[in-house]
């Protein structure tokens, strides 16, 4: 599922169910502390997907530990994310040389809870999901800008350090590409020296979930492009 969304050096790999198997170092276990069996589950289960990716890239399998904000601290040279939902865990990796930032999410299909999305959604934003429902009423097109909303976040946080609110960046789908567009509504993140005015993704609705992947590359691709 992952993998038709991602770009072909980017390493995806996902479970849909939990892997009992799945270990944790002693580090991660300890940054996790005391939970329930089930949320231990989840986070080692999203690990084994980091470091099956992690050796998609030729790299030898290290802990996954979070970062005082909670984002994933990478090998050096590596840049990645991952995410977990009911019914699915995944990681998304790349070599820094290929990849500024990755940014993933996924949600169960459904429709946002009451009162949620006018929490999330610019007007601009509520209009463009209005017009979609009335084209493809099946797709829970709220759920879709809720994911395109978090992996701009998980993209955009690696390369600023800065916290980004839902309604700091504007999203429009693209239902005939499962794309979308990203424009940032306060400065933009540097990559070299440009500033980027945005992001450009994809999506995909399968299997009862929704999935979005955003990836900045060194070289353009999927950076978001003006368009006149």
């Amino acid at each position: 599922m992952i993998q038709g969304i991602l770009p072909a050096r980017v390493f995806g790999e996902e479970l849909f169910v939990d892997l009992p198997s799945a270990a944790l170092y002693a580090a991660e276990a300890d940054a996790l502390g005391a939970v329930s069996d089930g949320r231990r589950m989840e986070f080692a289960s999203v690990r084994h997907c980091a470091r099956r990716a992690m050796a998609g890239l030729g790299l030898p399998a290290v802990p996954v530990v979070p970062s005082q904000g909670g984002a994933p601290q990478w090998p050096a040279g590596v840049v990645g994310s991952m995410t977990h939902c009911s019914g699915y865990r995944a990681a998304a990796l790349a070599h820094r040389s290929d990849l500024h930032s990755i940014g993933i999410d996924a949600e169960p299909h459904g429709p946002l809870p009451d009162g949620v999305l006018g929490k999330v959604a610019l007007p601009s934003e509520r209009a463009h999901l209005r017009e979609l429902s009335e084209g493809e009423p099946r797709v829970h097109w709220d759920k879709v800008l809720f994911t395109a909303k978090e992996s701009t976040y998980k993209a955009w946080f690696p390369l600023t350090g800065r916290p980004l609110g839902f309604k700091d960046a504007e999203i429009i789908l693209d239902p005939e590409r499962g794309a979308f567009d990203v424009r940032l509504r306060k400065q933009g993140p540097f990559v070299g020296e440009r500033e980027l005015s945005g992001f450009s993704g994809r999506w995909t609705v399968e299997r009862g979930l929704v999935l979005s992947v955003i990836t900045v590359s060194t070289i353009g691709e999927f950076l978001h492009v003006e368009r006149n």
